[in-house]
């Protein structure tokens, strides 16, 4: 395992950035799944946890608070709300987890809605910029359920993961949101911008 939280580039205590994300505040059947694996890993030492309210899916980064004007944001979200409009909604089904280096994490399946989403969301981003920022390829859309904090061996997690038997989660979602993050207290944690409906 390996330190999630050292400082990517332009961050810094106190910076905060704008995001797309699918979040999962209303998703019981999410929280219920969540809720099990995290009593399992909650006995695995150098993991961060994550609570309900910050279960999350990363969709597009958009660019740091002091970096982008407010009206272009907003202008982002109209084109966004036009352009998703004809996206309808759709579940996303979540079982056991996998772990990389730096978090557990749920690949969400099927994948190709929430790349569809992503995709009318950089076609919105390019309608007011020049190009939309981060590459296009490499998106894997997953949702993490705990951050390693240090290094180290990855059996433990290995060992609590598989120790849980438990029924997948189903999620439908319904909108996305555009939301201001910060990562001040090592955990993805926002205030809603915006939030476009599906559909």
């Amino acid at each position: 395992m390996a330190d999630h939280w050292w400082w990517r580039p332009g961050w810094r205590p106190g910076r905060r950035f704008y995001t797309w994300h699918f979040t999962f505040q209303e998703s019981s059947d999410v929280h219920r799944l969540a809720g099990e694996y995290r009593q399992s890993l909650a006995t695995v030492a150098g993991l961060d946890l994550v609570p309900d309210r910050w279960l999350h899916l990363t969709m597009q980064g958009l660019g740091f608070v002091d970096e982008v004007s407010e009206q272009d944001a907003k202008a982002i979200v109209d084109a966004a709300a036009t352009r998703l409009s004809r996206v309808p909604a759709f579940e996303l089904t979540m079982g056991r987890p996998e772990i990389t280096p730096e978090a557990i994490r749920w690949e969400a399946s099927p994948g190709e809605p929430p790349r569809t989403v992503r995709a009318e969301i950089r076609a919105a981003i390019g309608e007011v910029w020049a190009a939309a920022p981060e590459p296009e390829d490499g998106f894997a859309p997953h949702v993490s359920i705990a951050y390693s904090n240090a290094e180290g061996p990855a059996s433990p997690v290995a060992d609590a993961v598989a120790g849980v038997e438990a029924e997948p989660a189903t999620a439908r979602l319904e909108s996305v949101e555009l939301i201001v993050l910060n990562r001040d207290h090592q955990m993805y944690e926002w205030e809603r911008f915006a939030r476009v409906p599906l559909g």
